[in-house]
């Protein structure tokens, strides 16, 4: 089977995961899409570490602890982060002023790995040349 390698971003789960809004469907079937094989789900261990994070800082330890572990068990491939991933997200961010630091990993990772297209709402990765958007779940 020939599926497409999508790496899947920390909004995503989170979406998925949380209280109504436009991004919440699309993040679901992205992740049903995973579980039923359609795609090749990938993600790496910076966008688990951002899920922790994130329901840290709003005391909500205990929820992120669950997305966490329910992502883990759906996505296909975790990826580690290494320092060329890291120079090459410095890279990035010289290059794109527009983009966090979380998102130049993640894009360091993409380009890293040759993963084919990202599943996430945050737009500057279009700026990123190399990334594709998955545009069937939108």
């Amino acid at each position: 089977m020939n599926r497409d390698k999508v790496f899947i971003d920390t909004n995503i789960p989170i979406y998925a995961a949380g209280s109504s809004h436009s991004n919440k469907e699309p993040s679901i079937k992205i992740l049903e899409d995973i579980s039923s094989g359609k795609i090749y789900g990938v993600t790496s261990v910076e966008v688990l570490q951002e899920i922790l994070y994130r329901f840290q800082a709003i005391n909500l330890l205990e929820k992120g602890i669950e997305i966490f572990d329910e992502f883990s068990n759906i996505i296909d491939e975790i990826l580690p982060i290494n320092l060329n991933i890291v120079e090459s997200a410095k890279s990035i961010m010289t290059k794109t002023p527009a983009i966090n630091t979380r998102d130049a990993v993640h894009a360091a990772t993409i380009i890293y790995y040759n993963i084919s297209f990202i599943a996430s709402f945050d737009k500057h990765f279009k700026n990123i040349e190399n990334i594709k958007y998955y545009e069937e779940f939108y």
